[in-house]
């Protein structure tokens, strides 16, 4: 996977697939911080429909502790269908370090440099 760098934050496409709707790509910020799967904004988890899993509760890089309610998506990863959770959360949509597990993540940071993930 390919994504690039832009305003200092390195960006991956991620391609969504829902039923009996052609697939839709939304632009992630890669967060090494955030150690979950993706985040997105709750109302674009209202207008995307995506099922409600649970709550979690979280803490904040603020420190707070809020609870967030937990979606659940299908994206394309590695060119094949994954199941994952999206927490509703935030402005900026969040690739998080979940969905790297088991891959290498290179990011030439410079203005629209190079972001690569690849499986291990």
């Amino acid at each position: 996977m390919f994504g690039i760098v832009k305003n200092g934050r390195a960006t991956v496409d991620i391609i969504f697939r829902l039923l009996n709707q052609p697939d839709f790509t939304i632009e992630f910020v890669l967060d090494t911080g955030f150690t979950e799967f993706l985040s997105l904004h709750p109302a674009a988890m209202t207008l995307l429909g995506f099922p409600f899993v649970y709550d979690i509760y979280a803490n904040l890089a603020d420190n707070s502790n809020v609870i967030l309610p937990v979606h659940q998506a299908t994206i394309i990863w590695n060119e094949e269908e994954r199941e994952v959770n999206v927490l509703a959360t935030g402005r900026l949509p969040l690739l998080g370090t979940a969905l790297l597990d088991e891959h290498e993540l290179v990011i030439q940071f410079t203005k629209g440099g190079l972001v690569t993930i690849e499986e291990l």
